[in-house]
């Protein structure tokens, strides 16, 4: 087998370039010789990443590849990594049964599914300290963006309720086979220091979603449209939009929002 058919439907776009290949791998953070850290790529494809983290004496490097031609492909050319390929869907992955004390998610991430990855990267924060991801320029820039940008929306207020987002470097289309027709980046996520939100952390979610489901309108519209009219009550922050609320004051709305709901009943 010389190489693998990219495949639209997986989204898949190899990377050629070794230098950037390099510079993903270096991106990562280890553990040490005498105690390596457990690394997940998503999606190796042709191993062009992957050479250079089965390298690392600090870390252990396991893969998740969906692509049966993939698969293969690895299993021929690196054998001493077989033992550690997972054939499937990394969404569908169970992370805490497979990786009890955790484990640090890298890869040259689908377009397609890049999101559904970082939201799995968020239900498994507590096992997932550190995710490097080269994924789709424009939604690295989201990730990153603080509050006021037009880009800052939903997965940027939740990732950075958990995690410090860097975007470390922006990629060409013409370091891969085939070329995507958009540029790509790459960004790091390192969980921080927090354990809880202090507030109702369902109701964040879905009081960050509300807000952004209707980023045009007011705080006060689009709340009302998931939550009702709250009595007519009002709020500070119910004249500005989501994009220009912070993670900290997104906290804050919540509570409030649980308090009312609380004396509604």
């Amino acid at each position: 087998m010389t190489e693998v058919r990219a495949k639209k439907s997986l989204g898949q776009h190899f990377l050629t370039d070794l230098n950037i290949a390099r510079k993903i791998c270096d991106a990562l953070s280890g553990g040490s010789a005498g105690d390596p850290a457990p690394v997940l790529e998503v999606g190796c494809g042709m191993g062009v990443l992957t050479q250079f983290l089965l390298r690392r004496s600090d870390i252990v490097t396991w893969g998740a590849e969906i692509d049966p031609e993939s698969v293969a492909y690895l299993q021929m050319h690196y054998p001493a990594f077989t033992p550690r390929l997972v054939a499937c869907d990394f969404l569908q992955m169970d992370l805490a049964e497979r990786f009890p004390d955790g484990v640090r998610i890298i890869g040259n991430f689908p377009y397609n599914i890049s999101s559904q990855i970082f939201f799995k990267v968020l239900e498994n924060r507590d096992r997932v300290p550190e995710c490097v991801g080269m994924i789709q320029k424009e939604v690295a820039v989201r990730l990153a963006e603080p509050p006021g940008s037009k880009e800052y929306g939903i997965l940027s207020v939740l990732l950075q309720a958990w995690y410090d987002i860097e975007y470390l470097f922006t990629v060409n289309e013409t370091v891969f086979s085939p070329p995507p027709k958009v540029k790509s980046a790459v960004v790091r996520l390192r969980r921080n220091s927090t354990e809880r939100l202090d507030c109702d952390e369902r109701l964040f979610v879905l009081v960050v979603k509300a807000a952004f489901g209707q980023r045009r309108k007011m705080i006060r519209n689009s709340l009302r449209a998931a939550f009702g009219d709250f009595r007519g009550a009002e709020h500070p922050f119910f004249t500005r939009r989501a994009e220009q609320l912070s993670v900290g004051e997104f906290v804050e709305l919540t509570r409030w929002v649980a308090d009312k709901l609380k004396s509604e009943k």
